[in-house]
């Protein structure tokens, strides 16, 4: 009975050891992956980025020209 329980276990655990291995092997290509995943910009992103900048810009000129009228509308003749 004995051996019949640890031939059972000698085979489930070699799934799990060979699974580790894999890991383990494959673990630092995954890191640097993401590292350069990280540092790096697509070209999505990029337009996302640059659509973002010029809505922001649009934004402090409306501002500003509305203030401009505003003080110009208001200044005593």
């Amino acid at each position: 009975m004995r051996a019949i329980i640890t031939v059972i276990l000698v085979f489930a655990l070699t799934g799990c050891v060979a699974k580790l291995a894999a890991d383990i092997v494959t673990a630092p290509i995954k890191v640097g992956s993401a590292v350069v995943d990280a540092a790096t910009t697509s070209q999505s992103e990029a337009d996302r980025n640059r659509g973002r900048a010029m809505r922001k810009q649009e934004e402090r000129e409306d501002k500003e020209r509305k203030k401009a009228e505003k003080e110009s509308d208001s200044a005593p003749y």
